[in-house]
């Protein structure tokens, strides 16, 4: 066993390794080039479009629950212990570098939803769509579709399911004294409760908690930085200055190198948003909508939200405080900077925010899952999928999962292989789209 783990942190390592990083960055810059930067010209348009309804239009949920289905599964772990990594082992050069993901990961979402409703079909449980459907009927290339599911039906029972449901027990267990089995009981009737109503239910819960996780998180953060404002100025001079030159050493913080800036940074911004990685596609095929490009601009903010706003705001939390630069570990250097104005009140938050967060990714990640065995076994097997899926969420809680996190981030990075050929090789459908969008309207 101990074999298998070593080739698996070995594989895991290649996969996430500097070529993907560049590849991931590269195909979001070439879609940038392509749509004429439309992620920054469009936004205030996509930010307008999430509140539509479009009820009388095919589609499973409103774009407002695609939206927050998709948020769901992105808005976690990695905006707050992942941004602490980032800055912990990159310096607070390395957020700059994250803002790069996020932005030219706007052009990849926004075409990555383009490609998923136009090549979605509707099945006997409602709108199926993604990396899967495109890369078979758009890109001709059904076994790289087949792979793509394989590998999101692993990753959604490890990234998805059993490593958030760990993190969230774990979390409960050393704040509040909270057993693991309890929260892992609890967890598992809630997301019963949850997936066995299918997109519908599913929509229903992230339409009400993910807005609220998120403007409670990004309101403490708020209130944490108006105690700090004279040393926000600083903070975003630190995170531009060495963004290009090297973060020297200081009392705890061991120092950084431009090259570490960008690799962190890069890493943990795209483990944040997953643009790139072709599972936000999945939901936004469920949308109600009659063009392609109306959802992409609304699946577009998706990003926006997780990278340039919430990763933001922990950012700006740790670098106004002191924490960074006394040796405290990534793991809880968010808690600590939050501490350092809030007190225990501070651990209490970041707690409870990684534990909404986790769950939330549980259930966003549950969709993605779905879809991709019902690509491979068809409709008759969600049910089995989703019984298995709520089982694996005490399993998860209760049980040690090293293993799992690195077979899990292995699995999550060869997604993103043939779905940036799916990308690649239909980024003219993704222009001739954009174009009969914007040339039919003065948007």
């Amino acid at each position: 066993m101990q074999t298998i783990e070593e080739w698996v942190s070995v594989l895991s390592s290649i996969v996430w390794g500097p070529y993907m990083l560049a590849l991931l960055v590269g195909t979001g810059l070439y879609l940038t080039i392509l749509l004429k930067g439309m992620q920054f010209r469009a936004l205030p348009h996509a930010l307008s479009l999430i509140l539509d309804q479009d009820k009388n239009e095919e589609g499973d949920i409103s774009h407002f629950a695609a939206l927050m289905t998709a948020l769901a599964a992105t808005v976690g772990i990695g905006n707050i212990v992942g941004v602490a990594t980032a800055i912990t082992f990159g310096g607070p050069g390395a957020v700059f570098w994250m803002w790069v993901t996020g932005l030219v990961g706007m052009a990849t979402k926004y075409s990555e939803a383009v490609l998923a409703v136009h090549y979605r079909e509707k099945g006997p449980q409602g709108m199926r769509g993604g990396p899967m459907y495109y890369l078979s009927k758009g890109a001709g290339l059904p076994w790289l579709g087949t792979l793509f599911a394989i590998f999101t039906a692993c990753a959604a029972f490890g990234i998805g399911n059993m490593t958030q449901s760990n993190a969230t027990a774990n979390i409960l267990a050393v704040t509040f004294e909270i057993p693991t089995s309890v929260t892992g009981i609890v967890l598992t009737l809630l997301t019963g409760l949850v997936v066995l109503g299918g997109i519908q239910s599913i929509g229903k819960f992230t339409s009400f908690i993910v807005p609220f996780m998120i403007t409670a998180y990004v309101a403490c953060s708020l209130w944490v930085l108006a105690q700090h404002i004279n040393e926000i100025p600083q903070a975003f001079g630190l995170i531009f200055y060495h963004a290009f030159n090297p973060s020297a050493a200081s009392a705890g913080f061991i120092g950084a190198s431009i090259a570490a800036a960008m690799r962190y940074g890069i890493a943990r911004g795209v483990f944040s948003n997953e643009s790139g990685l072709g599972s936000a596609p999945i939901a936004a095929a469920a949308a109600r909508t009659n063009d392609p490009v109306k959802q992409a601009l609304v699946s577009m903010t998706q990003t926006f939200i997780d990278t340039l706003v919430v990763c933001t705001m922990t950012a700006l939390v740790i670098l106004t405080a002191t924490s960074w630069t006394q040796g405290v570990g990534a793991g809880e250097l968010t808690s600590a900077s939050m501490a350092e104005t809030l007190g225990d009140t501070g651990q209490v938050v970041v707690a409870i925010a990684i534990a909404f967060f986790a769950f939330s990714t549980l259930i966003g990640w549950s969709y993605y899952g779905e879809k991709a065995v019902e690509f491979l076994f068809g409709a008759q097997a969600i049910l089995f999928y989703r019984i298995l899926f709520i089982i694996a969420v005490m399993i998860g809680a209760v049980t040690s999962l090293a293993f799992v996190w690195n077979f899990s981030d292995l699995m999550n990075g060869l997604m993103a292989i043939p779905n940036l050929i799916g990308l690649l090789l239909l980024s003219k459908i993704i222009k001739q789209e954009t174009d009969r969008y914007f040339s039919s309207s003065s948007k």
